[in-house]
């Protein structure tokens, strides 16, 4: 098993956010997706896709048809192998269209007694589910800041309190991918 470094930055908005992963390169994509949901703090309620090249892996929908590849039966390596991307585009929630650009870095052996995926590095807070994309999140966080904003109070009931975009929730964050990589984790081999 090889390990490669991922550097995921959620693009379009203010105060970046971004979150750098190591994960193996025979991670599935469907497993990679709730990977991504866990680092960045998104909720997995929406669909989602990946895209590299001209191909997007996700779920298919078979009420409506897709040219998606399904995300459960590839993984990174072959859509890499298959692209010759050294950029993945994930697109989370197509009503809010959270776009996220993927930068694929080195591949490594993995540490010894580490538990992968890891997530080594945190910047900036994941803006909230359905809060409008990159526009509404503007205007949540010119409200948020601003207590005497007419929709001030109304959207710190709403999300459960203050909100500070500099501040993630580093913790909570990389013990939800640390629960993912123990699930995960491969079966020893038995002794015969």
């Amino acid at each position: 098993m090889s390990i490669i470094e991922l550097k995921i930055t959620l693009k379009y908005i203010e105060t970046a956010v971004t979150r750098t992963l190591q994960v193996p390169t025979d991670i599935r994509l469907d497993r990679l997706h709730l990977t991504i949901q866990a680092a960045m703090g998104w909720t997995n309620s929406h669909l989602y896709m990946f895209e590299a090249g001209s191909a997007t892996w996700g779920l298919p929908d078979p009420d409506f048809g897709s040219e998606d590849l399904p995300a459960n039966k590839s993984t990174l390596a072959e859509l890499i192998e298959d692209t010759g991307a050294r950029m993945i585009n994930y697109l989370y929630d197509f009503g809010d269209s959270w776009d996220h650009k993927i930068k694929i870095g080195k591949i490594t052996d993995p540490v010894p007694g580490e538990l992968y995926p890891r997530l080594t590095d945190i910047a900036g807070r994941c803006p909230p589910e359905d809060v409008g994309g990159a526009p509404g999140y503007e205007e949540f966080l010119e409200a948020m800041g601003d207590p005497k904003h007419p929709e001030h109070a109304d959207l710190k009931s709403w999300y459960g309190g203050d909100f500070d975009p500099n501040i993630p929730d580093s913790d909570e964050l990389r013990l939800e991918v640390l629960k993912l990589a123990k699930r995960w984790k491969p079966k020893g081999k038995r002794p015969n």
